[in-house]
């Protein structure tokens, strides 16, 4: 049985909102180890704080404060806690309903296995050493120690006021997973390997697929047949990127530069890829290119002028 291929990848962005006077008061309370609910019109208190009701949809204002106590409502056991994650050792996610509120609170348990959690099990919250105005700023929770009485009173209001308040928030976004092409895929893959660029013809239409998808959306019918195309090709389309990605995975590669759709000679449908070899401001539609590839890489590093005649519109208009 062949190897199967696989590769490991990775989907990560920073995703930066604004607050509001709500959101801006709970983070900026954690900074300060105050913990802050919102009072609905019919009573309930909702931590973490919402800004509208989430029954009715009305407007919420009435900032109380709650207990760093609470009572777990229910949990599952981590045994493997990933990058990021609170704990760095086996650790429980826990609903956590502090005391003074009706909802719960997602979070991590610090406790040294399952059998030591259980529903109902009263924690506190164990703060960051270093906090900053967000969710992390509660380390995670403990168990209280035997005997810890619950507070007195209702929570008490409070004015959501604090000096130097947290007014966005930057939440990193971040996927892992190990990708698996499968049987079209592959085989186009390990064709590049050679340097050659292969894709699949549909066994109806006769389009030929370049990256193969292993079936014909169009005609929903399996494609088996492997054809080579280019490896030259037409520029279709294109723009001019003036913006550095930030982590770009060509770090050589400066701005301003230009991506493009580029249909190779024999596929059905365009790909994209870098122009280099000429200035920006001389690539245009039409233009005849081919590949350039770099000692061990598995694709093109990007595609240059050939130095053909420029290919007529009615060549290409199809695959715009």
């Amino acid at each position: 049985m062949p190897d199967v291929l696989t590769a490991p990848l990775v989907v990560e962005f920073p995703f930066t909102r604004s607050l509001g006077p709500v959101l801006s008061a709970f983070l900026t309370g954690l900074r300060e180890r105050v913990v802050l609910g919102i009072r609905t019109r019919d009573g309930r208190v909702l931590v973490p704080p919402a800004e509208y009701d989430p029954a009715t949809g009305e407007d919420l204002h009435g900032l109380v404060r709650t207990a760093t106590t609470g009572t777990v409502t229910t949990w599952a056991w981590n045994p493997a806690p990933r990058r990021g994650q609170p704990l760095a050792t086996p650790f429980a996610w826990v609903l956590v309903r502090l005391d003074g509120a009706d909802t719960a609170l997602l979070h991590a348990l610090d406790a040294p296995g399952p059998d030591a959690v259980r529903t109902g099990l009263r924690v506190r919250v164990r703060w960051a050493e270093h906090r900053t105005g967000a969710i992390t700023d509660i380390a995670c929770f403990e168990p209280c120690p035997p005997g810890t009485p619950p507070p007195a009173g209702p929570p008490a209001p409070h004015d959501g006021v604090f000096p130097d308040p947290v007014t966005t928030l930057t939440a990193p976004a971040r996927l892992d997973y190990t990708y698996t092409p499968g049987r079209a895929l592959g085989r186009h893959l390990d064709a590049l390997t050679d340097r050659r660029i292969t894709g699949e013809r549909c066994p109806s239409c006769r389009k030929v697929y370049v990256p193969p998808r292993g079936a014909c959306p169009t005609c929903a019918v399996a494609t088996r047949e492997q054809v080579e195309v280019g490896p030259r090709g037409t520029v279709t389309t294109f723009c001019v990127v003036n913006i550095k990605a930030k982590n770009a995975g060509n770090a050589a590669v400066d701005v301003p530069y230009v991506y493009a759709h580029i249909a190779l000679d024999g596929a059905g449908l365009a790909l994209h890829g870098r122009i280099a070899g000429l200035p920006c401001d001389q690539v245009r539609m039409g233009l005849r290119v081919e590949p350039v590839w770099t000692e061990g890489a598995r694709h093109p590093d990007h595609y240059r002028p050939t130095g053909e005649p420029d290919a007529a519109y009615d060549t290409y208009k199809e695959l715009l």
